[in-house]
């Protein structure tokens, strides 16, 4: 889930309001790994961590908790690491402008590391290769990305979904219609507001599980959409990225990654040496 971080000046300060309100206007000290309002939980320090809960399966709200694959994750390498976290879903604008401002330790929430976002923030090794899908009702003729063309397009604002689709029908295309989250996305493709959707494949088919009797399909295009990789952003010379890294590294080794993988993909194993041979790229 790309998303652009050229937001404006006054998302930025909302966003930091909000979280403000989430977090109790604690702050984390990536430095020492310690909560500025002193958070314990017996021996371990708490980390607070920002995340935009809209994302299934990585994370979204259930029974008024965030879960999903990226909250299991982050809680086995916290753990590994000696540190519990403290999850808020304070949006997305509101997680990048506290790790900017330090109010909160970590962000994750399906972000993929990018050359620009570089430059703001710290990224683990990446956890998680995705790549764009095109969902449409059965009965369109779409057989790649070129077949977007001409049709009305729904992406989530700011994600990868859009610049996937951007690329194909160009960046000001009066065809593409942008929304503040997955589930509005796909509420606009049901409703015949739009043709297609473009959007993260495990995304795309985490909605085919969950509503089956929506008559969507999919499809991909490695020729079209680049592979991405997604991981934990830190603030900028943070300390915690060595050690979550090597808390990564022990979770891939000794099982407990694919454990968790499988819970959230079906059983499927995960090519934990893709990870491994796009942490040294």
């Amino acid at each position: 889930m790309m998303y652009s971080i050229k937001k404006s000046f006054m998302a930025v300060l909302a966003g930091s309001a909000l979280l403000l309100a989430a977090c109790g206007g604690g702050g984390g000290d990536t430095k020492s790994g310690e909560s500025k309002d002193g958070q314990k939980s017996g021996d371990k320090k708490v980390l607070n961590v920002g995340t935009e809960a809209t994302f299934i399966p990585f994370e979204f709200m259930e029974k008024g908790e965030v879960t999903g694959f990226d909250v299991d994750l982050l809680n086995a390498v916290a753990e590994e690491a000696g540190y519990e976290v403290k999850i808020e879903n304070t949006g997305w604008d509101a997680m990048l402008a506290g790790l900017q401002g330090g109010q909160i330790d970590i962000g994750m929430a399906g972000i993929t590391m990018t050359d620009e976002r570089k430059k703001t923030y710290d990224f683990s090794k990446p956890y998680f290769e995705s790549i764009g899908m095109i969902a449409f009702k059965e009965g369109a003729d779409i057989k790649s990305a070129e077949d977007i063309k001409g049709k009305k397009i729904g992406v989530q604002n700011g994600t990868t979904g859009q610049f996937n689709a951007e690329e194909v029908v160009g960046e000001n295309s009066p065809d593409i219609s942008k929304y503040e989250s997955a589930a509005l996305m796909f509420q606009a493709l049901q409703s015949d507001n739009v043709d297609v959707v473009v959007t993260d494949k495990a995304v795309a088919e985490a909605y085919k599980k969950k509503y089956p009797d929506s008559n969507i399909q999919t499809i991909t295009d490695d020729k079209a959409f680049a592979i991405e990789h997604y991981g934990i952003a830190f603030q900028k010379g943070s300390e915690l990225k060595a050690e979550f890294d090597q808390a990564l590294d022990t979770i891939l080794d000794n099982g407990k990654y694919a454990e968790i993988y499988k819970k959230w993909f079906d059983g499927a194993e995960p090519d934990i040496e893709a990870l491994r041979k796009a942490a040294k790229e």
